[in-house]
């Protein structure tokens, strides 16, 4: 069916709509940070207030439950985890120079054997740097108390971000089922039965992934929390929840964790059994993560591979921001969908199949 002018013009008017708003939205990056931080939180928060719902609570008092309950959670997980990355982080510091003496009578030897490049750390220099700075460096909650007074401007925003994100949390969970009935509404009736179907795609990629990547990091902090404190590290619960949280991020969050428990397990200097415990819990993890876990918990059907998360991260990240970051996986899932649709076509296509004549002088 071919379009007359009025609705070529008006296709285009309504193109030129979207593509405003767009430029509006990427100009507006800056101030959408909370504003998609509670989406992003409503979006994986919503199954648990229907399920709440469901038992027949109120839906006000199962968003205000929900909230409460994640608020409760990140509170104590910041809670715990502050003061013991601090004071274990102190520690680190104060053994750095015992660090620098090993790397002296044991590594940078071997270098030297083996490329004929000769190297030395100045331990003294560094104990030194220490005992001249160890004051200013304990003290470093002050310092940065006293710099937040001079920043005030930013101290406000991030107090007002912080009371902000729930309160968007909960209006978005309150009226999540009108918002999603008012954008089916909204979906041209030719394009309605095909954009609720992708659609629904999109929310089915998502939800696996998100949900299922969550379990996936869950369960990886505890693995590795335990794994390390049977393996004698010191730093054992820190580590071991940072690689869990950092393995959102394929490869980078498995090599930066490693990386922080060989650090962890040559500032403890007791030798080689911690730094074998740790390259065999994390040959572990890595196993049970590849194997059981993202199999099983997030699904290769959903088909984001994990270079494609990467780079969706460091593009989106790129060219909006933090609030890019935050983006990107959901655009990804909808590319994801979108390219798929793209590519049934074409195999449809008469570019792709061919026409019937080119067929029959084929045989």
């Amino acid at each position: 069916m071919s379009l007359n002018r009025a609705d070529r013009l008006q296709s285009l008017a309504w193109l030129a709509v979207g593509a405003g708003l767009l430029w509006l939205l990427w100009l507006l990056s800056p101030i959408l940070a909370p504003f998609v931080v509670a989406a992003v939180l409503a979006y994986i928060c919503d199954p648990g207030v229907n399920w709440l719902v469901a038992r027949r609570i109120p839906r006000a008092a199962a968003v205000v439950m929900v909230i409460f309950g994640l608020g409760v959670l990140l509170t104590l997980l910041i809670l715990i985890l502050t003061p013991m990355v601090y004071r274990e982080g102190m520690a680190l510091v104060q053994r750095l120079p015992d660090l620098v003496d090993l790397l002296n009578s044991k590594v940078l030897p071997w270098i030297q054997a083996q490329l004929g490049v000769k190297l030395e750390l100045d331990a003294g220099a560094i104990r030194k740097w220490l005992a001249g700075n160890w004051d200013t460096a304990q003290d470093v909650l002050t310092l940065l108390l006293a710099r937040a007074r001079t920043g005030g401007l930013a101290l406000v925003g991030v107090v007002a971000n912080l009371f902000l994100v729930p309160l968007v949390m909960f209006y978005l969970l309150q009226e999540w089922p009108r918002i999603l009935a008012y954008l089916e509404d909204s979906v041209p009736r030719p394009w309605h039965e095909r954009t609720t179907k992708l659609l629904a795609e999109v929310d089915q990629v998502m939800s696996e992934f998100l949900r299922g990547q969550l379990s996936v990091m869950l369960l990886l902090a505890v693995f590795y929390s335990i794994g390390l404190w049977l393996a004698g590290l010191r730093f054992a619960l820190p580590v071991g929840v940072m690689t869990g949280l950092l393995v959102f991020i394929p490869f980078v969050g498995f090599s930066a964790g490693l990386l922080l428990a060989l650090m962890a397990a040559l500032l403890q200097a007791q030798g080689w059994p911690p730094i074998i415990g740790v390259a065999v819990v994390y040959s572990l993890g890595q196993l049970v993560e590849s194997f059981v876990l993202t199999p099983y918990l997030v699904g290769e059907r959903i088909g984001l591979h994990p270079l494609a998360v990467i780079f969706a991260l460091m593009a989106f990240g790129q060219l909006f921001g933090f609030v890019g970051v935050l983006v990107a996986l959901p655009v990804s899932a909808a590319l994801l969908v979108g390219g798929r649709e793209l590519r049934a076509l074409y195999l449809e296509s008469t570019l792709y199949r061919g026409t019937a004549e080119s067929g029959e002088r084929d045989r």
